[in-house]
């Protein structure tokens, strides 16, 4: 088997130890492997797969936003689901998230769009897929990173107690199952995409509303601006 020693956080590393050690991440790891001794280009660059996971280490988790695929555009993903690389406009779903910041909250829609300063408040941007094949969406998806990343969410729901997921759109309320809703606040919204976002994302209120629930349990909010 493909040896398998992640650059990941030392916390993430080591709650994740059975998923690096099984063979369908082996398994993911060949097919990556394959992928770019093909000549394809992957996106996000292999120093920032695991982008998520190092700016927001697991006792640090307040909150978790699940996406579904990176962005498969040069210079967009960077490991953050919505977000995109300092210098990369705003795609039009992270517009959206933008302007329903400053519906709910009156703060300013900025003009970058890298998530980074969140991720560090401790906001897990999780994407489902954590790699993409460039200019094709969707590539990488059924390889194994889906076991992966619902194990993230699975430990996280076992071993933490009062986070608050945030699921948009029908894939991400899909991953409902996995938390425990006893132990956790699951806030749920159309996806930010232009083709949903005003069937129920657009004044869902769940930057205000997160917020709320970490000062209740004494934890410091989110600052949300950019």
């Amino acid at each position: 088997m493909t040896q398998v020693n992640p650059q990941i956080e030392d916390s993430w590393k080591l709650i994740l130890e059975k998923d690096f050690h099984s063979d369908y991440f082996g398994t993911l790891k060949n097919f990556l492997l394959r992928e770019k001794s093909g000549g394809q280009t992957v996106y996000p660059p292999g120093n920032q797969i695991f982008s998520a996971f190092n700016l927001t280490p697991f006792d640090k988790v307040k909150a978790v936003i699940i996406g579904q695929d990176p962005y498969h555009g040069k210079g967009q993903a960077h490991g953050l689901c919505f977000s995109v690389q300092e210098g990369t406009k705003p795609p039009p779903s992270l517009v959206n998230i933008f302007k329903e910041i400053h519906s709910d909250l009156g703060l300013p829609i900025p003009a970058k769009g890298s998530l980074e300063h969140w991720a560090r408040q401790g906001v897990l941007l999780l994407n489902a897929t954590l790699t993409v094949r460039a200019g094709k969406p969707g590539s990488h998806q059924e390889k194994g990173w889906e076991q992966f990343t619902d194990s993230v969410i699975g430990n996280l729901s076992a071993q933490k107690k009062g986070l608050v997921f945030l699921l948009w759109g029908n894939f991400a309320k899909s991953k409902e199952a996995i938390i425990d809703a006893n132990k956790h606040y699951i806030l749920k919204a159309a996806h930010p995409s232009p083709y949903s976002a005003n069937n129920g994302f657009f004044g869902c209120r769940h930057f205000s509303r997160t917020n709320e629930i970490l000062r209740s349990q004494g934890k410091e909010e989110i600052d949300w601006r950019l």
